[in-house]
């Protein structure tokens, strides 16, 4: 149980993007949504990642 909640929160903000964007978007979360919502998630994570633009966090995702 605690493995499960370390590798949870172990995620590089690149891997957590691309999961969280991928669950927004099977809900039917548009883009832009999607990435402010993100965006506000990284920021309330146990450890922080930098401030991330949309273009930035749209880059992680697409490439």
């Amino acid at each position: 149980m605690i493995e499960d909640v370390i590798a949870w929160y172990g995620e590089s903000v690149e891997e957590y993007v691309r999961r969280r964007h991928g669950h927004l978007q099977t809900h039917g979360t548009r883009n832009a949504e999607a990435f402010a919502i993100i965006a506000d998630e990284l920021s309330s994570r146990p450890v922080k990642a930098p401030p991330l633009t949309e273009r930035q966090l749209r880059r992680i995702v697409y490439g």
